[in-house]
């Protein structure tokens, strides 16, 4: 993790010249986004830089918007876990100039969302991770994205045993929306960076 990190912000630095760089960490789910996220905004810190983290599961919607809305699970997924048109005005096209942002953050214990204002330093690395970062309504906002690629049996090994329990849910809910954004948006090919993170 150390050698990516380091590889990502010798990016950051040679672009990062102005007010505001936005990165983008993308990959499929259990990939490793959270934690070279905060990898990365650590070292950042550390180096008396700016930092911003907006991690999109932290913005998804209620449950009844999300789950048995007559559309196939795996497109329930992809296109209703978040309302990406909201996420779109509300946060990526705020985030090069806005020093408030005014957003819907979900709450898990209460199934419920809750508005909260996140404050944007002038001079700041903005970093967002989430799955399907990349889909077209949102990859134009970001200056830099980074795509860790690890195959589906690694990244789902250390939880196999809840995945066996609910292996018909993981077929036709995750894995097909995995499927169908690796066919129809290719974001190997329309990252800046691809990581292995294979291991």
């Amino acid at each position: 993790m150390r050698d990516i990190v380091s590889e990502i912000l010798v990016e950051i630095h040679k672009r990062h010249v102005g007010e505001r760089f936005i990165l983008g960490i993308d990959g499929l789910s259990r990939s490793g986004k959270t934690t070279l996220a905060e990898a990365l905004r650590d070292e950042l810190l550390r180096a008396g830089q700016n930092v911003c983290v907006f991690h999109m599961d932290n913005h998804i919607v209620d449950r009844n918007k999300r789950y048995h809305t007559g559309h196939e699970p795996w497109y329930e997924y992809y296109a209703l876990q978040w309302d990406v048109e909201y996420l779109r005005e509300n946060l990526f096209m705020k985030l090069r100039r806005s020093r408030e942002i005014i957003l819907n953050f979900y709450n898990d214990d209460l199934n419920k969302q809750f508005v909260k204002t996140v404050l944007i330093p002038d001079r700041c690395v903005v970093i967002v991770e989430g799955v399907f970062l990349q889909r077209p309504a949102w990859r134009e906002f970001l200056d830099y994205c980074v795509y860790l690629d690890c195959p589906r049996e690694v990244r789902f090994a250390r939880e196999r045993a809840s995945v066996q329990a609910a292996i018909e849910k993981f077929k036709n809910r995750y894995w097909k929306a995995e499927d169908h954004y690796l066919e129809s948006v290719r974001p190997l090919a329309a990252a800046n960076m691809v990581v292995s993170t294979r291991q």
